[in-house]
């Protein structure tokens, strides 16, 4: 390997703990270079948050970083092994194309990886070119800081470069790398690759250093004599319980939950076939290749669920020596994920209400249910915009629309006005807590189009960078971005989004 170093006063402060682990889990293998790097997208507020000199980072040599060309002092790069289900088929996989150049350690004593997507070809690529084209990377740069914004854990993204390389897909189409930073990258389908290969020993090295990297305290507040891989199991239900809730409760369509596509750390992660949905419906699809539904809006709850049970079967061998006794473990752990979402959900939802608990109610009303899922059918009826329909609500503006001059919606109005005399609270506080919890703005699938078209055919980066200061500030509900809560001219066909490479 060769190890070149950049001569960038970037503010690097690189940890390569996961290279401790066995080789198994990854090949250790420098990106490939680029012909013509440019820095295209540069994410100056997360690099200084990550400690990172940010003007240092925006000239040439930055862009060499970012693109591969140069590796930073004390980076190790490699590319990571896991396997994973995919749309329900079991397969053995592994970065195709991407590098992690190694961990930073920032200011306040975090761990994050520092990844490159679209750096080239690795023992993992399976026929692959190991490159990406610009389009899905700037979608991901939009996607992620936007529900970053939002408030819904996730990878962020710090840079985007183009090669200078032609890319050949349907199309000539232009190269791109995007630099990821995540909590990490250890997957389900890391879990699954590990008990694949049949060595406890392995899976167990692993199960170790994800409790000590994600759930430290949760390891150290339990009693003695638990069960530490337990623990792991329930901890990561937890996390994505919260998770997908927060999806449903956005209105956010991942696309493609496969699992190697769930991070042991609860962020989203891999932002392929996405989108956020306009009209409600549960069945919603946007993914080309989802032919079936499997990953639709309101299927993202099972298929958690679904996904974490294959993160149990993995941890069998850990939880109990016993296999029946390790069964019986796993079961009850993910049984309680039904459970934990639907807390969450709901509590979000009455949040986007403006409900609070009525005084001397330790738990919700009944009827606050009832109140939610009848709104939602109405607005399922009537094909309201999501968004916007709680928009409306937050700020009592009666449009002229089918939902609210639907006979159904005035008794509902009632029931709900009636519901919020009730509480303790005032109707300023009920307001507030639904200006926090209701955006004005998402990154609506028009809009994310019409910045990507700008960038790729007439390399205008003005619209993205408008589009981006718009979606930073999601609840301030301000009048620049009414312009962005308007939704697109009707269409004939369906929106649709790609596993774009």
């Amino acid at each position: 390997m060769t190890d070149k170093k950049t001569t960038v006063d970037a503010g690097w402060n690189f940890d390569n703990s996961y290279a401790e682990l066995s080789d198994i889990f990854y090949t250790l293998q420098n990106p490939t270079p680029v012909r013509e790097p440019k820095l295209v997208v540069f994410n100056a507020l997360l690099a200084e948050s990550l400690g990172l000199n940010a003007e240092a980072l925006q000239g040439s040599e930055g862009a060499a970083v970012f693109a591969g060309n140069e590796i930073p002092g004390g980076a190790l790069p490699l590319a990571q092994a896991y396997a994973g289900h995919q749309f329900g088929y079991f397969t053995m996989l592994g970065d195709g194309r991407a590098i992690l150049l190694g961990e930073q350690i920032t200011p306040q004593g975090e761990r994050v990886d520092i990844q490159l997507k679209g750096s080239g070809r690795t023992p993992y690529s399976r026929g692959g070119d190991g490159r990406a084209v610009l389009g899905p990377m700037l979608r991901e740069y939009i996607i992620s800081e936007a529900m970053h914004a939002l408030g819904i854990p996730t990878t962020r993204s710090l840079a985007v470069v183009t090669t200078g390389q032609p890319i050949m897909r349907e199309s000539e189409q232009t190269g791109a790398i995007l630099t990821r930073i995540s909590a990490s990258h250890i997957r389900v389908g890391t879990f699954q690759y590990a008990a694949g290969r049949g060595e406890l020993d392995e899976l167990r090295a692993l199960a170790d250093y994800t409790l000590e990297r994600h759930y430290p305290e949760a390891v150290e507040n339990a009693a003695n004599g638990e069960n530490r891989y337990l623990i792991l199991l329930q901890e990561v239900i937890g996390r994505q319980s919260k998770l997908i809730a927060k999806w449903q409760l956005a209105g956010f369509i991942h696309g493609v939950m496969n699992t190697d596509n769930m991070t042991l750390s609860g962020e989203t992660i891999d932002y392929g076939p996405c989108a956020f949905m306009d009209a409600y419906d549960p069945a919603t699809v946007f993914s080309s290749i989802d032919r079936e539904g499997r990953y639709a809006y309101g299927n993202q709850p099972y298929i958690g669920a679904w996904n974490l049970a294959r993160l149990a079967e993995s941890l069998l061998p850990l939880l109990h020596e016993d296999k029946e006794q390790a069964v019986k473990l796993a079961e009850e752990a993910i049984g309680g994920f039904t459970e934990q979402f639907h807390e969450h959900w709901l509590a979000g939802m009455k949040a986007k209400l403006g409900l609070f608990n009525v005084e001397g109610e330790a738990e919700p009303e009944p009827e606050d249910e009832e109140l939610v899922k009848e709104l939602l059918k109405l607005m399922h009826k009537h094909r309201a915009d999501y968004t916007n329909t709680f928009k409306a609500l937050t700020f009592g503006n009666w449009q002229n629309t089918a939902l609210f001059e639907d006979a159904e919606f005035d008794p509902w109005l009632q029931r709900w006005q009636s519901r919020l005399d009730r509480q303790e609270e005032s109707k300023e506080a009920s307001q507030q807590l639904m200006r926090d919890s209701n955006p004005a703005v998402i990154p609506r699938n028009h809009r994310v189009e019409e910045a990507l078209e700008a960038a790729e055919k007439d390399g205008d980066y003005s619209v993205l960078e408008r589009l981006l200061s718009v979606l930073a500030n999601p609840y301030e509900h301000t009048a620049e971005q009414e312009e962005y809560c308007m939704l697109p001219e009707p269409s004939l066909l369906p929106y649709r989004t790609y596993c774009g490479t």
